[in-house]
Parts: structure tokens; sequence; C-alpha cells
């Protein structure tokens, strides 16, 4: 008997079973990503093979699974290429929706368990390797480039103007607009220097390379056999190296932030000259990010399904000593 209470599960069932060949015995969502519009399964064989399902709304060409097909092809192991329909596509769509299916991988991420010596070696090789492949035109011009977007920066600001008017007047909220205002300086400063950095950066005019974009500890996948695997490729950009490698170290979820453990990574991404300038703006940048989304999330109630209270603790823990911001002050001081 098929196991299944998502609404969508039987129509997924029947999509693997007519155009992969998959003959699925059970289907479980998965409470992974933070995608509103997306959703993730694990559809288990009756032969006992596992596959992971990502469920997309609307109907898309990912740029992405292409780019991971190239990867994959181009011999990087540590990448997960999805696997083909019977009719060889490697995307399918579905009533308004699109359907990836990938291998799966048991293991944890780099959030519930520590990477070894050897492991931070191996990602500083698979790291390098992306940012050295020559990617074909045809796929570098589906993919967007660092424009130094302002968005953010004027996001935040737009936040303080809005701690001027009539709030909601629930306990996050409230929490929020005073937090916000206690650390009223250190966020000013925050997009101010980012703002800095944006136009030296533009000055310096640095060479793009692949960036996965998103490489933190929790895209990196660790298997039961210890093989990791870089996962999430759905935002890779053209951009500075820095735009990766502000996440070793970077303290993103109060992990990856052991000196040891950026040591392991570069013998394995050899030498490399690092542009502090680069390094601190990506590093002041993400942190806006995080403020200008959580802030329209709690203090101005956009719809979001996450919890609030959970929420608002991920936004006070970027404040945290030696959390992310105390690494981000740090590494501007290196400039």
């Amino acid at each position: 008997m098929i196991k299944t209470c998502d609404p969508l599960s039987p129509r997924i069932i029947d999509c693997l079973n007519t155009e992969y060949g998959i003959d699925v015995a059970a289907i479980t969502l998965l409470p992974l990503g933070a995608d509103r519009n997306a959703s993730v399964y694990k559809a288990q064989t009756i032969e006992g093979l596992s596959y992971f399902v990502k469920l997309k709304r609307g109907l898309h060409h990912d740029v992405s699974v292409t780019l991971l097909e190239f990867l994959h092809d181009a011999g990087i192991q540590q990448i997960i290429a999805p696997v083909k329909t019977t009719q060889n596509r490697s995307i399918q769509h579905m009533d308004g929706y699109t359907l990836i299916v990938y291998p799966f991988v048991d293991g944890q991420d780099g959030f519930s368990q520590n990477l070894t010596k050897d492991q931070w070696v191996v990602l500083g090789k698979v790291l390098r390797q992306v940012h050295e492949v020559t990617v074909p035109s045809f796929i570098e011009q589906r993919i967007r480039r660092e424009l130094y977007s302002s968005r953010w920066r004027e996001s935040v600001r737009a936040l303080y103007t809005q701690l001027e008017t009539k709030l909601a007047d629930d306990e996050i909220t409230v929490l929020m607009a005073r937090f916000l205002k206690n650390h009223q300086d250190v966020i000013h400063h925050l997009v101010n220097q980012a703002e800095l950095l944006s136009q030296k950066m533009q000055e310096l005019s640095p060479k793009f390379v692949l960036c996965h974009s998103d490489i933190h500890g929790g895209n990196v996948l660790i298997a039961e056999n210890t093989s990791i695997y870089i996962v999430d490729w759905d935002a890779p950009i053209m951009a500075p190296k820095e735009r990766d490698l502000m996440f070793i170290g970077g303290g993103v979820a109060n992990v990856w932030n052991n000196p040891s453990e950026e040591g392991f990574f570069y013998k394995g991404y050899g030498e490399t000259e690092v542009n502090w300038i680069i390094m601190a703006y990506y590093r002041y940048e993400r942190i806006v990010e995080d403020i200008a989304e959580y802030g329209n999330e709690l203090l101005l109630n956009i719809a979001s399904t996450n919890d609030r209270s959970e929420s608002y603790r991920h936004f006070t823990d970027i404040f945290v000593p030696g959390g992310v911001l105390d690494i981000a002050l740090k590494t501007e001081e290196r400039i």
C-alpha cells in the first residue's frame, strides 16, 4: 500500500510511474527548504531504491539542471545529477508544476554534522574545480551575473521608515521593532559599508567565475559513506570567487567559524589571492539581505510558512557574539 497524505502525492506517484518508470511504494513530504514555491519529497520503490523529488510551482526550464549535468559530466563527482525520464528529459512538467528527480542520498548536512579534516580538503578541491571550469556560452548566458544591486540595502532603509508608522501590536512585531531600534547603529553601518564596498568592487573589475552563491553548511550533504555533495544549485551566479569563499569561516548558522577548518579547506582549494574588500562586501551584503528578509516577514507581516518566533530567533542569532556579524566586522578590519 502506498503511504501518502499530501494532496499532490498521488499525482507525483503517477508521474514517476508513467514518465520515469519508477514504481513507487511510499512517498513522503519532507520539511526542507525555505522556498515557498517548491516542495521536496522522498519516494521509495518496491525494490528498495529511494529518490529525492523536487516539485516547483510553475513551468520552468531551470539553468541549474543543465548546469548540474554539465558539472557532473565534467568529472565533478560531488555533484548529484538529475534522473532522466524515459524520454531522456531532465525535467518533467506536471499540471502547472515542474518536477525534478534525483537519487536520494542518506546523510546529514553541514549544519547538523561537522566536516572532518579530509572532507574540508575535498570541499576545497571541489570548489576550486567549480571556479576554474569553463562554462559553455549557451549555459553562461542563462546564468545571472553579479550586478552589485542595492535592492537589499534599500529594503533595510525602508524598514526604518516603517518603524515610524503604525505597526501591528502582536508580540513578535513589537520585539522586532524594538530590536531594530536598539541595533540601528550597527545595522546602518552594515548598510553604508556594503554600499561603499560595492562601489570599490566595481572599480576593481574582478574576474567572474562560476559560483554556487549559497555554499553554507546546509548545502553540503555528508553521506553515510563519508562522501560529500554540494546541493541546492538553484541560484548559480557568475561573480568573483569571493562570492563563495565568504562562506568559509563566515559563521552562517554559527558553524564554519573555526580557523582550523579554513586551513584544511584552503589546503584543498590551493593557493589563491583573496581580495578582502570583496570578501567584506559579500559578508556584509548577506547580513543585509537577511535583515531585509526577516524584517519584511516579521515587521510587515509578509506571508510566510515559517513559525514567526523561530524566524525571530534566527534573526537575532545574526547578532550573537562571535557570529556572522562579528566575523564580517573583523573581515573589514583586514582591508
